[in-house]
């Protein structure tokens, strides 16, 4: 157990990705790309644009009330993200293996139900983490080894035994995370077998095209998740550049597969490109 000081921390100090102001000033320019991209295809990921002012300011001190928000809201927004793709998972599995039943099953009340469970489960999740993160006592320093507020980050500075809080985190990772992805895993077995056993070789590929964008999604998500949640600790540097690519990556990456995939999207970009650049196509008035 860690030698506990007198002094309660009221705040705590980012040191970011980078020292060099050189190197702070790049990844400003390059997350300020990514971000602007992000907010563009997914407004839920808004509470973490905040974090940008950091890349700049000498001081990249937060308070702990805010810390504790923008922790909150991060686990929230993330814990929700991933039942919502076990429900997707589900949806098409219904779509493909029961398409004859699919307004029967996927009604209206179905849909608000599941995406009410998702919401919930997500910010049950997210409190439990949120409070076994915070309430250790926080005495020493106050240098987070980190670009935001993330728990792994957090209970590294708390000045007592930590096992406790760890092992609440784990489980609720299994119920976020483990869960979900064996629930893919089995809508997605069925959508294999039910492909496999189709006589239409068109009707096949169709269906490993429908679900293909969705398992990119899943697999970059997941597996950075587990990594940072779920496995033991490793350096700060990866880290780092793990909570990076879950955490700005995988969103800006969302509007690109999910709308590039779908039909009605696709023909509008057509009716753009005609319309605005005929000459390239070979069309001429």
């Amino acid at each position: 157990m860690r030698q506990i000081n007198q002094t309660q921390v009221t705040e705590f100090l980012l040191l970011g990705l980078s020292d060099g102001p050189y190197t702070q000033q790049l990844l400003l320019i390059l997350f300020l790309g990514v971000y602007l991209v992000t907010l563009l295809g997914n407004l839920l990921f808004m509470s973490l644009v905040p974090t940008l002012v950091h890349l700049l300011s000498r001081k990249k001190f937060i308070s702990f009330t805010c810390c504790t928000a923008q922790l909150l809201f991060f686990l929230i927004f993330g814990c929700t993200r991933c039942a919502l793709l076990a429900v997707m998972s589900y949806d098409r599995y219904v779509a493909i293996c029961n398409p004859l039943h699919y307004p029967s099953i996927m009604t209206w009340k179905v849909c608000v139900q599941l995406a009410t469970g998702s919401w919930t489960s997500g910010i049950l999740v997210s409190v439990v983490d949120t409070t076994f993160t915070l309430r250790l006592p926080y005495r020493g320093s106050n240098n987070i080894a980190h670009f935001f507020c993330e728990a792994p980050a957090l209970l590294i500075l708390a000045s007592t035994d930590t096992h406790t809080s760890e092992m609440a985190i784990f489980l609720m990772g299994v119920v976020i995370l483990l869960i979900p992805i064996f629930l893919i895993l089995v809508s997605y077995g069925h959508i294999i077998v039910t492909a496999v056993k189709m006589k239409s070789t068109v009707g096949s590929l169709k269906a490993f095209s429908t679900c293909g964008s969705h398992l990119i999604v899943v697999i970059l998500f997941y597996g950075s998740a587990i990594i940072t949640y779920m496995t033991p600790k490793s350096s700060k540097q990866q880290e780092k550049l793990v909570s990076v690519f879950y955490a700005m990556v995988t969103p800006m990456l969302n509007p690109l597969i999910y709308s590039l995939r779908n039909k009605d999207v696709k023909g509008v970009l057509r009716k753009l490109t005609t319309r605005y650049f005929p000459c390239r196509l070979g069309i001429s008035h």
